[in-house]
């Protein structure tokens, strides 16, 4: 089932300009692997020994899936899938 996956700006760059990628699967872990059978680079970005690097959060529908099933995460069909690096800042 076809679901999108929007890539923030800082992701692009191994994205090829893409901001959105459609990919096929029935958990988060599951798109993820085929967004990343299209865009290898992108797995060592968000990813370390298999799991969600600690910075980056998922969301499914706007749901934060480490307060779900994680990388389990059941999707259906249409449903958005947001990477979303944290990004540090503040003040000078």
């Amino acid at each position: 089932m076809a679901v999108t996956v929007k890539i923030p700006a800082q992701l692009r760059v191994v994205t090829d300009g893409e901001g959105e990628i459609e990919a096929d699967g029935e958990t988060v872990g599951e798109v993820l692997d085929a967004v990343f059978a299209q865009h290898e680079d992108l797995r060592e970005r968000i990813t370390e020994n298999g799991d969600l690097r600690r910075f980056v959060n998922v969301y499914v529908s706007g749901e934060d899936i480490r307060f779900k099933d994680g990388l389990e995460t059941q999707i259906a069909e249409g449903e958005e899938v947001t990477i979303l690096p944290a990004v540090a800042g503040g003040r000078a």
